[in-house]
């Protein structure tokens, strides 16, 4: 591998994960060689001070046996400093290598947060935080493939604030925002966490709910409160209507949210009628 200096994230291409495991495996490998070297050194350098020590302990004091003990210990010293140089250029090798691995990571994960970013921009409504039309088209046609294949139940709620328009007209569309953000945190609140919700566009929501039988619904319902917000001096009352459908075989997605739609605006002309328009 070919050793790269430092450099700033953003002036490098990031590796792949297949490529960045196969550098940590590199180096450590090299971790691993080197310290095996420097054990093998280690011991050559006793092996050697043994050696020089046999004169003595034999009692052999001789002219000719110091001069031996003398170059003996000069060349006991280079090896000492060439060993030390070849460590020190062998950590200054790794240091690079780590250098390298590092910035790689740093773009990588850049990369990653990125993309995962570009991700929620595509499928999440950026007013509510719920899920976009688009995504939740797919994902509804995902669901009932399902439902039809193992026979699970299937339901889809459709909702919409009732007077949206009039709180727009007469508040501001801040308003408005506020309106729809308070009824999209509370619509996730009530639902499971297996369950989708979906801003299909101005007040218009689409909930999802896989594996849901028909008689949990009236909880569901339930726990969808009328509320209110502020707005300076102002509270504004919000209420909903709702209406569900459940899938039959042969429902197309567009045959299902139908229906559902059918009985949302049957429940709202029930409101009405009963005097509970807000």
């Amino acid at each position: 591998m070919t050793l790269m200096t430092s450099q700033p994230p953003d002036t490098l291409t990031a590796h792949s994960p297949l490529e960045l495991r196969h550098s940590l495996r590199v180096l450590d490998r090299k971790d691993w060689w080197h310290w095996w070297n420097t054990i093998l050194v280690i011991m050559l350098l006793m092996g050697a001070i043994v050696a020089l020590s046999l004169p003595k302990i034999l009692g052999d004091d001789g002219f000719s046996s110091q001069l031996q003990l003398d170059a003996a210990v000069r060349g006991l010293l280079g090896l000492v400093l060439i060993f030390n140089v070849y460590m020190l250029y062998q950590q200054h090798l790794l240091r690079q290598l780590r250098n390298h691995l590092s910035s790689q990571i740093e773009v990588a994960t850049a990369q990653r947060v990125r993309a995962e970013t570009f991700y929620e921009l595509a499928i999440l409504d950026p007013l509510t935080g719920l899920y976009n039309r688009r995504f939740g088209e797919e994902y509804l046609r995902k669901e009932i493939a399902r439902a039809e294949s193992r026979g699970n139940p299937l339901i889809v709620l459709l909702l919409d604030l009732d007077n949206f328009k009039a709180i727009n007209d007469h508040f501001g569309h801040s308003a408005g925002d506020l309106a729809l953000k308070e009824f999209a945190r509370r619509l996730n609140k009530a639902i499971r966490g297996s369950d989708i919700a979906v801003r299909l566009g101005g007040d218009e929501f689409l909930v999802i709910l896989p594996e849901c039988a028909p008689e949990k619904m009236d909880v569901v319902l339930s726990r969808l409160k009328d509320f209110e917000i502020e707005m300076g001096q102002d509270r504004i009352p919000v209420s909903g209507s709702r209406g569900w459908a459940q899938y039959e075989a042969g429902d197309s997605a567009e045959g299902l949210i139908r229906r559902a739609d059918e009985a949302l605006y049957a429940h709202k002309a029930m409101r009405f009628a009963h005097g509970r328009q807000h």
